[in-house]
């Protein structure tokens, strides 16, 4: 069987050519290949802003949104 070579640019012009809904498709199914990657990493990020929080004496959970965007913006424009 004959290997086809393209480039990741001629790839990406393929897949816009296709109709909405085999764009879903594909879009689904790349997701799907990284998920358990994001799933860990979302988890290890949500347990990590848990216990910066609680290392200054705050309560993540009991934060409002407000709080925690607040607080996430603190910690990323400490020096």
């Amino acid at each position: 069987m004959a290997t086809l070579t393209i480039s990741n640019e001629q790839v990406i012009e393929l897949l816009k050519q296709l109709p909405p809904q085999q764009q879903a498709e594909l879009f689904k199914y790349l997701i799907l290949q990284q998920w358990s990657t994001w799933d860990s990493l979302s988890s290890y990020g949500a347990e990590r802003v848990r216990r910066v929080a609680q290392e200054r004496g705050l309560n993540w959970g009991a934060m409002t949104e407000a709080e925690r965007e607040a607080f996430i913006n603190d910690i990323v424009n400490e020096d």
